[in-house]
């Protein structure tokens, strides 16, 4: 769907370039084309610390010329279109520009719209009844972690929670809240890659604001 897409605002930059009395017009054609890209920021705004406001998040965006940033919640969470393909190079001046004008540095995972759908379709517990969404949460890390960090991970025993691996996230189940819960440190300890969690709710609106910006 990405290549689609982006092969899609390749025949659109081709078809209108020059015609100068269609330039707006070709311009929202363009931005509508563009991927969805889902911006997930780790730790920020948590406790008085590594504080950024959303607009000056989205700010930040539109001075890397990420189209239509939008932002959901305090958290660090951020949806925008680019026809960047190398989304670890946009992850990395992502993170650069918020360091050269916030005096910290968050790391960046990045995810495609479509991703995002398989995320939500890899669900380990969707045939679970009795599932709390607020209590089930996805940790996105900046890669898959290998066989043996993967085998030490699914050998954690903490408390009651519920984990699985599957590729660059862990899907949790927190039956008791994530407040009291000893399994976050312990992960960070475990596997030393970064990452950053959201709870399902959370998840299916990001989805839901990407594919509404793909579809604008």
């Amino acid at each position: 769907m990405v290549d689609t897409a982006y092969s899609h605002f390749a025949r659109l930059q081709l078809g209108f370039v020059g015609r100068e009395p269609g330039r707006k017009l070709v311009t929202a054609i363009l931005i509508a084309a563009m991927p969805a890209i889902i911006c997930l920021l780790r730790g920020v705004n948590v406790g008085g610390h590594n504080k950024i406001g959303m607009d000056s998040l989205r700010d930040v965006c539109s001075s890397l010329n990420l189209r239509g940033p939008q932002t959901y919640i305090q958290s660090g969470n951020v949806i925008f279109g680019t026809t960047e393909r190398n989304l670890a190079k946009l992850a990395r001046r992502i993170e650069d520009c918020i360091e050269k004008g916030y005096g910290f540095r968050p790391n960046v995972m990045l995810r495609t719209a479509a991703e995002m759908r398989h995320v939500i379709a890899r669900n380990p517990f969707a045939s679970r009844k009795n599932i709390d969404p607020a209590k089930l949460v996805v940790s996105f890390l900046a890669e898959a972690p290998g066989a043996e960090d993967a085998k030490r991970l699914l050998e954690i025993k903490v408390g009651p929670e519920e984990l699985c691996v599957s590729g660059r996230e862990l899907y949790i189940y927190f039956p008791d809240g994530q407040g009291r819960s000893k399994l976050p440190p312990v992960l960070e300890r475990t596997v030393k890659i970064p990452a950053t969690a959201r709870n399902w709710n959370t998840v299916n609106k990001l989805l839901a604001m990407a594919e509404e910006l793909e579809s604008a």
